[in-house]
């Protein structure tokens, strides 16, 4: 199955599935299309190597950033139900992803404070609550030049407030907020 059958594949599950499950620890909340279609682009145009990725659930996210990334390009992601990992592990099988790909099964901020890594791009995509606990050690694994991309930044603004007012008043940061699919929101570690 090729790579463009595996994202379509997945699009619908996660549309069938999220339109009939009440439990959200249940729903796949993926990306939109368009929104796969931007980190891709972000992805090669900063000519990203070091990815890290902030909630898994099926893989669908994680195959757009590891398919963009140069054959030396990694992709670290961090998911905490066992269910939804396994699932993303079959699906990065599938799209022959897997040597691009170190899926980690983990709570994400007790696996954030044993990294040592610095990241080209970190993207956010899990429990909203949790980012400002989170912060500080985002901000230390990201690299001079780095991307912080946040979801959900115009559906569940509210959520965010606090997070993206955190970047945009530290100076060494450059913030946008970009409307495509549920809303993005950059904040570019200068170099």
């Amino acid at each position: 199955m090729n790579l463009s059958n595996i994202l379509t594949e997945l699009e619908e599950l996660g549309n069938s599935n999220d339109s009939i499950e009440s439990e959200r620890s249940k729903k796949y909340l993926n990306i939109t299309r368009d929104t796969g279609e931007f980190l891709s682009v972000l992805v090669k145009s900063t000519k990203s190597q070091n990815i890290l990725e902030i909630g898994t659930s099926n893989g669908y996210s994680t195959i757009w950033l590891a398919s963009s990334l140069p054959e030396n390009g990694l992709v670290t992601t961090i998911e905490c139900s066992l269910q939804k990992f396994n699932e993303a592990q079959v699906n990065f099988e599938k799209a022959k992803l897997t040597n691009k790909i170190d899926q980690i099964h983990d709570e994400a901020k007790s696996y954030l404070a044993q990294l040592n890594s610095k990241f080209d791009i970190i993207f956010l995509d899990a429990d909203r609550s949790l980012y400002m606990s989170m912060v500080v050690e985002i901000e230390k694994l990201l690299k001079p030049g780095g991307l912080i991309v946040t979801d959900n930044a115009i559906s569940h603004e509210h959520e965010l407030i606090e997070f993206m007012e955190y970047f945009k008043r530290k100076s060494e940061y450059s913030c946008c907020l970009v409307s495509v699919g549920k809303g993005e929101f950059l904040a570019y570690k200068s170099a």
